[in-house]
């Protein structure tokens, strides 16, 4: 019989025209535009999540022609959303290639997000040039700030032509990457020529592909003091409990990677993996069972951890995301009360590192795929490429179609190898959904 075919990722990247001037680059290897790097994409990042299947990806890195002659061109670059370590490095590297390898006229920076585009706002833009944006990368943030909410995308390319700007570089996560995708369709939707160009930018590393985003190591790293801290002061006391709140609206990869890089975790709390207060599967039962026997314990729970606990207001914030209830509230309240009727000691401490996680510069390891991302994102945008992120994807950088990205947001797989290496480094086998009675698909047998 047959095999069944399934239908496989789009992964064909768009182009302004043909790429017929010589690049200026005249000491590397250049990628030749007809290769395809086939990589094994994992179940969770297909459509069809039954299947396992080798998808070709256009490579990333310098081509032998180029679409625009460079030093006639000028590019924008904007930042977008929350903060994360290591924009300042992504803009410091795209402005030294931009600058330095392909002599651009201008690379322009953007004031406060899509905003600095929109005349009633009044943002001024900025030139940036290898003397402003040297010492950048060693401050957290981003020096041309940010904002969130949607803006027009006809008045974006409008301001884009006015300006003559042929490149925008956008540096945003999901709802960021969204509005780039209706900018480039109203870029094409008037036949101009301005290629757009993102960079995925979110510290929850929840876009749709990408294998980690820039910025998370760093979180995970910093994370991980906040919950040594927390198991310090758990220990100090009897019936120590630590509370450490991360940052992870959808998507529990934070707590994860920092339950596996600190092994003093006892209970992590994801959004993905729906617990019960009480019961007999209840984390509430668990705690004062490790309690008893242990004297201590550390909690970690991303922010969207637990909602279905909490009453929902329906509100929306700026980028259009639901205002999540307070999951550290609700928890330390329950703790202390279900401990108190028991005449179990207790004393819990609260620590919320959330701000002071993403406003950190960025570790080494970041800074070094930041360089590598601001590089390849120009490489792409002088050969005529658009509609298009740049990315690391299962070790290779690789160019990424707006419209896969932004399909869906990644989460974590229950099921998978990872999420049971956080379940037998924290043993809480006996609160998870997928893993009651001691079996099931993400626990041992």
């Amino acid at each position: 019989m047959p095999r069944a075919k399934h239908k496989t990722l789009d992964t064909g990247i768009k182009t302004l025209g043909p790429a017929a001037i010589p690049s200026p680059l005249t000491y590397c290897r250049f990628v030749p535009d007809d290769i395809k790097v086939p990589l094994r994409v994992s179940p969770e990042d297909l459509d069809d999540p039954s299947q396992n299947a080798d998808v070709l990806f256009e490579p990333a890195g310098p081509r032998a022609n180029i679409f625009f002659d460079s030093s006639k061109v000028k590019a924008a670059i904007v930042t977008c959303g929350g903060l994360c370590p290591g924009i300042n490095d992504v803009i410091r590297s795209i402005v030294m290639e931009a600058h330095h390898n392909y002599n651009l006229a201008a690379t322009l920076g953007i004031r406060y997000g899509l905003q600095g585009f929109i005349p009633k706002y009044g943002h001024e833009i900025v030139e940036l040039t290898p003397a402003n944006v040297s010492n950048i990368h060693e401050f957290g943030g981003t020096m041309l700030g940010s904002s969130r909410g949607p803006q027009p995308p006809e008045e974006i390319v409008d301001a884009l032509e006015r300006s003559n700007i042929g490149v925008l570089f956008v540096i945003g996560g999901d709802g960021t990457l969204k509005a780039a995708r209706a900018i480039h369709e109203e870029v094409v939707r008037r036949g101009a020529r301005i290629a757009v160009i993102g960079v995925p930018k979110t510290i929850d590393n929840d876009i749709s592909l990408v294998t980690q985003s820039f910025g998370f190591d760093t979180a995970v790293e910093k994370a991980t003091e906040a919950i040594r801290c927390a198991h310090t002061e758990a220990l100090g006391v009897l019936g120590g409990v630590g509370l450490v709140k991360l940052m992870g609206r959808e998507s529990g990869f934070i707590a994860a990677q920092a339950t596996l890089a600190l092994k003093e975790v006892n209970f992590v709390l994801v959004p993905e993996d729906p617990f019960q207060l009480r019961g007999e599967h209840g984390l509430l039962p668990a705690l004062e069972k490790r309690l008893k026997a242990r004297k201590h314990a550390v909690i970690v729970v991303a922010e969207g951890a637990g909602q279905h606990l909490l009453e929902q207001s329906g509100r929306t914030d700026a980028s259009g995301n639901p205002v999540l209830g307070d999951i550290a509230t609700l928890l330390s309240g329950e703790i202390t009360d279900y401990m108190k009727e028991r005449g179990q000691p207790m004393t819990l401490k609260y620590i919320d590192p959330s701000y002071i996680i993403r406003s950190v510069p960025a570790n080494a390891n970041d800074r070094v795929y930041c360089g590598f991302l601001g590089q390849f994102a120009v490489h792409a945008a002088m050969a005529g490429k658009t509609g298009m992120v740049v990315s690391k994807v299962y070790g290779r950088y690789v160019h990424l179609p707006l419209e896969l990205v932004t399909r869906k947001r990644k989460k974590l797989d229950l099921a998978s190898d990872y999420w049971r290496a956080v379940l037998e480094s924290t043993g809480q086998y006996a609160i998870s959904p997928m893993c009651k009675d001691g079996v099931g698909p993400a626990c041992l047998v």
